[in-house]
């Protein structure tokens, strides 16, 4: 039976989901995320660095990050890179911490972000379902070459969609999750 592993293909799926969570933690809310500022680098000791290279970051409040810079010596760069990312944040250096407010976000930025969660949603439940139809194709091959009989072939593809259905209502969830997040007032 070689080639079919539902193992490995419960294992993929779950590629899907954890892509999709990746996307949807570098999705803006109201509320202070430390994921936010994965993207970041910095100009530090002669090359780009993420910020997490130098620097922790918490949110001690819901609408506040903080960022606690080791090197002193890099306060101005780190604050310099997160004024000019694409996030639209306004830090404010007390020391060898930055400060950062997340600012309100609006009704029309809000359906845009979830227009976004639509959307990395559907292409992790498109990558899902490429991976169901990999794992068919096998079955089908297995099949005809003989080496899998057509009950057990049956059996397999069962198990293979009840695992992709489960996949789904995992994306779905996460993103009727991400959603509810986005519009909270």
């Amino acid at each position: 039976m070689s080639g079919y592993d539902l193992a490995d293909i419960k294992r993929r799926l779950t590629g899907a989901v954890s892509a999709l969570k990746n996307d949807l933690a570098s999705l803006r809310t109201g509320r202070a995320s430390t994921n936010i500022l994965d993207p970041i680098e910095v100009d530090a000791y002669g090359s780009k660095m993420p910020l997490a290279q130098v620097a922790t970051v918490s949110a001690p409040e819901a609408r506040m990050l903080s960022v606690q810079v080791w090197d002193r010596g890099m306060v101005h760069a780190v604050e310099k890179a997160i004024r000019e990312s694409p996030l639209g944040l306004n830090p404010q250096s007390e020391g060898q911490v930055i400060r950062i407010r997340m600012p309100e976000l609006n009704e029309q930025r809000r359906k845009e972000m979830v227009k976004a969660a639509h959307k990395y949603a559907e292409a992790a439940r498109v990558a899902a379902r490429h991976v169901r139809r990999d794992a068919m194709d096998v079955l089908k091959k297995l099949e005809k070459d003989g080496d899998m009989s057509e009950d057990e072939a049956a059996r397999n593809s069962t198990d293979v969609q009840k695992a992709l259905d489960a996949i789904i209502t995992e994306i779905d969830g996460l993103l009727v999750h991400k959603e509810k997040e986005i519009m909270q007032v």
